[in-house]
This record gives C-alpha cells, structure tokens and sequence, in this order.
C-alpha cells in the first residue's frame, strides 16, 4: 500500500519542484506505519510579489454614517422587541418614515390587508415594504402579494434578523421605506 502513496507522493513532488528530503521523510514515515500529521508549506509555481503600489498603501476603514438625521434605524432586536433610532418597542412594531408604531399582530398569521392597511393609506406612499416575520420565513397569503402590488408598494418579506438589515440598507438608498417587524422567537410554537 505504502508503494502506492510513494508513487502519488513523487508526483505531487515532482510537479512542485521540491522532490528531495521532504519526500524522503514522507518515505519513511509511510513505510513505519500511520502517517503523522506534518506541516508542508504550500507549493507554488511563482512567486507572488506585490507591485510598489500595493506594497506601500495603507488600508482605510470609514464608519457608515447615517444618510439623514431624520432616518429611523434599527439598532437592535432580541425576542421582546427592538431599539430603533434610541427607542426601545417591546413587541411587534411598525417602522415608517418619521414614526414608530407598534403593529397589532401576534404572529405571521395574523398579516392580512387590514394589518397592512397603516402602509398602504400613509402619504406620501412608500414604495418598499420590509416585512420581518420572526424565525423564519413564512408563506403569506398570494391575494395579499397582489393586493399590495396593486396599491404600488414592493413587499420583501424575510425573516426578522434580515429584514432588520435589509431595512437599515434601503433606509440608507431610499427614504420612502417602511418595515413591520415581528420579533423572532415570539410566539414560536405557532410555527
């Protein structure tokens, strides 16, 4: 067997260049018994040198600030609510430009026109809707998909981690944004 890997081993060292004691160590290790686990730096066939550009920039880092004073962003969520902008909302809430709601739904089921009416009656309309439904992602109703295309508002309909991402994100592109958030592990035996 051992004859078989010192085969395999010529040609990975052969092809690297590097055929010599390492090979020899190998040999012998193969022919004692189990091979020991040994440290072989990567093989190459160039060099990799950096260009006198790349060898003397230095990296930045800017911290993302925020677009408009008057944005809402969200901060933070745990299973009893979120902080957005400063504010802590114990439970489902609603986050529209220029205000914070709370959201009368205990759980993804009870997402229905009526629930969604607050974002299709605001003017000026937003153009996105950011729904965080907990967990994890739920199947909504297809006639409620249709309904809130037909009133002209986008739905992205995620779990609540990303949907509070997401939000931050559009917020930064776009002020017509609005999010209705559920907090994950709220309720989730209704799963």
């Amino acid at each position: 067997r051992w004859w078989a890997g010192m085969a395999a081993l010529r040609r990975f060292g052969s092809s690297c260049g590097q055929l010599g004691p390492s090979l020899t160590a190998a040999a012998a290790a193969a022919a004692a018994g189990p091979l020991q686990p040994r440290f072989r730096p990567p093989c190459r066939g160039h060099r990799m040198t950096p260009s006198d550009d790349e060898q003397y920039q230095r990296t930045t880092v800017s911290a993302l600030e925020r677009s408009s004073p008057d944005a809402q962003y969200i901060e933070g969520y745990s299973r009893h609510g979120f902080t957005i902008s400063g504010n802590r909302v114990l439970g489902p809430c609603a986050v529209i430009p220029q205000a914070l709601l709370q959201w009368n739904v205990e759980s993804y089921r009870d997402v229905c026109v009526d629930s969604l009416a607050l974002f299709y009656l605001l003017e000026p309309k937003i153009e996105i809707l950011v729904l965080g439904l907990g967990d994890r992602v739920h199947r909504l109703d297809p006639n409620l998909l249709t309904f809130m295309k037909s009133k002209g508002i986008g739905l992205e309909i995620l779990d609540t981690p990303n949907a509070c991402a997401t939000f931050n994100f559009l917020t930064s592109e776009r002020p017509r944004i609005a999010a209705a958030l559920i907090p994950p592990g709220l309720h989730s035996d209704q799963r």
